[in-house]
Order: C-alpha cells, then structure tokens, then sequence
C-alpha cells in the first residue's frame, strides 16, 4: 500500500466485479477498502449492506459492468441508492470499463441509445461523478449532466512498448477509421508513424479486411484497439499486416472483453502479444501465454487522489505514466 491517506472523509468501496483492480486502486490511494457486502436473496435478488458509516463521506465505488454486465449494473445502483440513503457527501462511481458502450447511436431505425440509458439510470440514482476508462464513444461523456473525467489507457500502453523497446521501427496501426484519434495518441507517445486497416463490417462481431493504408512493410506493428471483442478484428488484420511485409505484429487493447472464440483466435494468429489492462477480469482459461496485463489501478488511484485534493487529472493522459506523478 502507498502511504496511508490520512483523510478519514474519504472511503473507497469494491462491488464484485473486479475486487482484484479495486484493491490496487485502494493501495494506490493508501486507504483500506470500506467494508460492505454484496450477496443474494433466495430468488437471486441482489442485497447489499455498508458496514461502516459513511456520513458526510466522499465515497469512490469502484465496478466494471463488465459480463455478467446486467448483475454488474444492477449491484452499482442498487449501492448508488444506499450511498446516497446514508448520506454520503459525493457518490463517485469509477467505472474501468463502461458496458453498454457500443450503443451510443442509432444507427438504424427503432434502435435504442443503451449507453445514454445507462446514464440516465446512474444520474437518477444519485450519482455525483464518473470516472471511466477508454469508453468506446467519446461522445458518452456529454450524457452525463454530472463531471465525468474519462481516462486513457494510452499511456500504461505506451509505458509497455517503451520499456520493452518494441517502440523502435514500430507503426502503430488503427483497425479501423473509427479508431484514429487512439492510435494517434499512441503513437505520439511512442513517436512513430500510424497506418489504418481500412475494412467493412458486414454484420456485427464480424470484420473484413479490405486493404492498409501507410507503409508497414519492414515495420513492427502495434495495433490499438480500446477493446478486444471475439477478436476478429485484430486478428484479420494482424494477418492482413503479415502479408503486407510487417516483421511482426503486436496488439493493445484496455478493455479484454474476449467473448466466444477470441482466445482460440489470438492463440492461431501471427499476433507475438496482445498486451492489454485489467479493467475486466480475466479469468483463469483466458490467461494464455500471449497475453499479458498490465494494471490501471496505479492510474485510477492517482485519478481519485488527485480529484479528492481538486487537483487537475489531465496530467494522467497528456503524459506517459511513469512521469506523471512529478507533475
């Protein structure tokens, strides 16, 4: 644990979702996670109970609604509502991996906005603040009427790559059009070229890649994706990336969803390594060789410090992480 934080006003508290990245959070900060329990009723209904008082509190609950991410959601308002019953000062929700992202628009007709809903329910259950991680749509953050700091995983990822110097000949490669602004933040850290995978989805959770647009050949690839799905995506275009002459491919990602068959595809593909976070869990059978995690609590945990001392946090995602904490 980093040096105790000697502000008893502030308590930091775990749902179930990832108790492990609430812990490192909690020692970041240098408080004791707040004592609470999550179980259920008989029926399956969820019950929650703080055990310690938090009145007049800055409280921070930290939960990814990550899968199973209806169980998730439901245990974070169902606390919001008991925070905000027991008086709480400020309910700050941190949130490492925001589910529902993907639904922020109509795209076709009669489609629902799942990702303003889910706004809209934590507002209404009393929420003061956000702090998320790499949520999949930027726009997300105007659907909140509340301050919602929106942290970046890019410099964790650039800090990887630096410090195992595979930042030299490197391109850094965006899977698609929609992921540019990310790839050009990575590769500003990195100080490298960026090249795009130019593709077309002919159905959800399905890719096809088309041609690569920059020069790759020769090239060590980097690919950045803020999440990693089924891995279609990546994987295709690792391919894709091969065949164009790139030595080798590694991949990024902060969010490792890894649905249906996306170990078996990382694990047949010419990817050396998808790096990724620990803003979801990863269960035992998903930790193959290939993937390695690298921990946000260190970066969630100065977010909440510096919040709580009304200090600016845009240092956490303008610089590299190892050199942020002299700013």
């Amino acid at each position: 644990m980093a040096n105790k934080y000697f502000d008893s006003k502030l308590k930091i508290f775990a749902l179930n979702s990832n108790k492990p990245l609430a812990q490192k959070i909690a020692d970041e900060v240098g408080v004791e996670l707040g004592k609470t329990s999550v179980d259920r009723f008989s029926d399956g209904e969820i019950r929650i109970n703080i055990e310690e008082s938090i009145r007049g509190c800055h409280v921070y609950v930290i939960q990814s609604t990550s899968a199973p991410v209806n169980d998730n959601l439901m245990e974070l308002l169902i606390m919001i509502d008991a925070l905000r019953r027991a008086s709480a000062e400020t309910i700050n929700v941190v949130i490492p991996y925001y589910g529902y992202a993907r639904q922020d628009r109509k795209a076709r007709s009669r489609e629902p906005i799942t990702a303003k809903l889910v706004a809209n329910m934590l507002q209404k259950a009393g929420i003061t603040r956000v702090v998320a991680l790499d949520m999949h749509a930027a726009q997300i953050q105007g659907f909140f009427d509340v301050p919602v700091d929106h942290m970046m995983g890019a410099p964790l990822l650039a800090d990887y790559f630096i410090n195992h110097g595979l930042d030299e000949n490197a391109v850094v490669v965006s899977p698609d059009h929609g992921g540019v602004t990310r790839a050009r933040r990575l590769a500003e850290f990195l100080k490298a070229p960026i090249a795009i995978i130019d593709k077309r989805r002919p159905k959800a959770n399905v890719a096809e890649v088309m041609n690569i647009i920059g020069d790759v050949k020769g090239k060590r690839c980097i690919m950045i994706d803020d999440m990693i799905d089924t891995a279609g995506t990546i994987t295709l275009g690792a391919q894709a990336l091969i065949d164009a002459g790139a030595t080798e491919v590694y991949a990024s990602g902060t969010h490792p969803v890894l649905s249906g068959p996306a170990i078996e595809r990382i694990a047949k593909s010419p990817i050396k390594e998808l790096v990724v976070t620990d803003s979801i869990q990863l269960p035992a059978e998903k930790q193959i060789d290939k993937i390695q995690q690298i921990s946000v609590g260190p970066l969630m945990g100065a977010a909440i410090k510096r919040i709580h001392e009304h200090k600016p946090v845009s240092p956490l995602f303008t610089n590299r992480f190892n050199v942020i904490n002299n700013q």
